[in-house]
């Protein structure tokens, strides 16, 4: 099968070439060879990639800690289901599925991906693979930083830092249809686009002061450095500093600081299937890409606003 490997950790996406790679044996699956209890195999249409995920120490050893160069990369899937393994539940043959993968196992820029039954939740048949697999890690890790850590309720307030981005996109849609009072922040040139994904208001880091924002509930630091430094003073006595970039290095004077990583979670997926389904949240989609041009997809030479999504078959 075709797909696009990585062997040096030291080269980023430069690094990534398109190979080809054998194919996941079903054979496996059945527990003929001593598969991983409970693994499905994915015919994968649409493959997304987490632009750092080259720097994770996960992804060059496997479970045991042990090196499994070259890896391919992408942790995010959508796809229909071609084999299952022993123990599998909650999936069927031919199933429309989408979700994300484990770090330490190879990923899902390819043709085919061996993945965990329990990391995975149907995809209705109205929405197209792209957007199951745009979906999945950043509505995952939007819903997780609200609800799960961030304990958000309806009438607070939430501050969202890069909320043009991929994660801050959906997490401003998902915080507004709770019933938050959603302040985005970014560069000035994202203005627009945070507001047309749920932004009540717009915060330009480079000429506005976050201190004029006063307090909030809620802090959702996609960004880290100072930024996530002088958020910590904007929460409120009782509120919440939730960070995906590592441990906030200030924390509130009178609140919690959470960072976390996001795990897959069926019954989660399926709620952010239903939003997406019905138009309550859409994807920050910036390109698609074929996986034949997916190396010069991941090596722009101009920013590109929103999500890259490979899309493995037509």
């Amino acid at each position: 099968m075709k797909a696009i490997v990585v062997t040096d950790p030291s080269a980023g996406t430069a690094g990534m070439m398109l190979r080809e790679r054998p194919e996941p044996d079903a054979a496996r699956l059945a527990g003929l060879e001593g598969a991983n209890y409970g693994d499905v195999i994915v015919e994968v249409h649409a493959s997304g990639f987490t632009g750092n995920e080259l720097e994770w120490p996960s992804t060059w050893v496997d479970r045991r800690g042990l090196d499994r160069t070259p890896v391919i990369p992408g942790h995010e899937v959508a796809g229909v289901v071609t084999a299952l393994g022993y123990g599998t539940t909650g999936v069927s043959m031919g199933q429309r599925v989408f979700g994300i993968t484990d770090w330490t196992r190879d990923g899902t820029l390819a043709e085919h991906a061996v993945v965990e039954a329990r990391n995975l939740a149907p995809l209705p048949g109205d929405v197209d693979f792209t957007v199951g697999a745009g979906v999945a890690m950043t509505g995952l890790t939007a819903w997780q930083g609200l609800f799960e850590h961030g304990r958000l309720q309806s009438g607070q307030s939430i501050l969202v830092h890069g909320a043009a981005g991929a994660v801050g996109s959906m997490a401003s849609q998902l915080a507004r249809e709770a019933g938050a009072h959603v302040i985005g922040t970014g560069r000035a040139a994202d203005r627009q686009a945070a507001l047309d994904f749920g932004a009540h208001e717009f915060v330009d880091l480079d000429n506005d002061a976050l201190a004029d924002i006063g307090g909030v509930d809620l802090v959702f630091d996609m960004i880290g450095g100072d930024i996530g430094k002088r958020s910590a003073g904007l929460v409120r006595p009782g509120g919440t500093l939730v960070s995906v970039t590592g441990p906030p290095q200030v924390r509130p004077a009178d609140g919690r600081t959470v960072d976390f990583v996001v795990v897959s979670d069926r019954a989660q997926l399926g709620e952010i299937a239903r939003r997406v389904r019905d138009g309550r949240v859409r994807t920050n989609i910036g390109t698609v890409a074929a996986l034949d041009d997916a190396v010069a997809a991941f090596n722009p030479t101009a920013r590109v606003r929103g999500k890259t999504i490979i899309r493995v078959r037509p």
